[in-house]
């Protein structure tokens, strides 16, 4: 009589630090080299909110820009700034040769609207790609800069030896800042992408089917086991503040065993995202020197 294993399944880790190092060392070093020609690179973050997770974030880029060599500033212009205090200082800064990438940081204050004001940012200066019209060019197959999340969830699925020409992705969100991008890029590699959002029927048939899941909603551990099929890869975008830290949409430990790998959070997808952030802002400083 053969003996069956019962040893549980495990979940790999799809830590995202490792690539996150490379891609900072990378420019580290292209930074050093325009800044010995003259060129150093900047960028700025126009901040108006006073909400804690987003002051925090607007940090953490300050201090990782400073530590690969990229000036950054960051203005603050209140939770109660005007439309049009916002847009001149966006249209300021697009004329300042000194200034080589721009964010515009949310939440905005109330009545606000993110794609109404980032269509201010010259797109080859808008590093974290906001501006419609990178989204267009990202759409396009064209040269520009995607949003740095949803670059950070392809470049992350590569790291990992992840394939994706051929295999059906559930991107669980609908966001121009994350869902529809990552739909964008992934067509583009050849994946068959279902998007799936809040009005979705019957979300479990939609994910339970996918090679991979894709979960950027906002809403805590909104999936879990009966989510996936077995083995299915899944990258956690969710970054909600808890009591207890960071969490994310997926149900981390409901999943375990099922899903065959899992970005954590915190350590998945994030640390990638900031490091492209720099990078962008390299890159734009090299393209503004010719």
């Amino acid at each position: 009589m053969t003996a069956t294993s019962t040893e549980p399944r495990t979940t790999t880790a799809l830590t995202g630090r490792p690539l996150a190092e490379g891609i900072r060392r990378d420019a580290r070093e292209r930074a050093a080299a325009l800044a010995a020609a003259g060129t150093p690179p900047r960028l700025v973050v126009v901040t108006a909110t006073d909400d804690g997770s987003a002051l925090w974030y607007v940090r953490s880029i300050a201090k990782a820009a400073a530590a690969v060599g990229i000036d950054c500033d960051v203005r603050d212009l209140g939770p109660s700034a005007s439309r049009a205090r916002i847009r001149d200082t966006l249209r300021d800064l697009n004329r300042d040769p000194r200034v080589h990438g721009i964010i515009l940081q949310t939440p905005l204050p109330e009545g606000l609207s993110p794609a109404g004001l980032a269509v201010e940012i010259d797109p080859a200066k808008d590093v974290d790609g906001a501006n419609p019209a990178s989204l267009g060019r990202c759409a396009a197959g064209l040269p520009g800069f995607a949003p740095a999340t949803a670059e950070a969830v392809v470049r992350l699925l590569d790291h990992h030896g992840v394939e994706l020409a051929g295999r059906d992705v559930a991107m669980v969100g609908r966001s121009l800042v994350v869902g529809t991008p990552v739909a964008l890029l992934l067509l583009e590699r050849d994946a068959t992408v279902t998007v799936c959002h809040s009005l979705t029927a019957e979300l479990r048939d939609r994910t339970s089917t996918a090679d991979i899941v894709v979960v950027a909603t906002g809403v805590p551990h909104l999936i879990g086991a009966d989510h996936l099929r077995e083995g299915a890869v899944v990258v956690d975008v969710g970054t909600n503040a808890t009591d207890d830290g960071l969490t994310g949409d997926v149900d981390a430990d409901a999943v375990e065993g099922v899903a065959g790998a899992l970005t954590p959070v915190p350590g998945g997808v994030g640390p990638v995202t900031t490091a492209l952030l720099l990078s962008h802002t390299v890159r734009a400083a090299d393209r503004a020197t010719g």
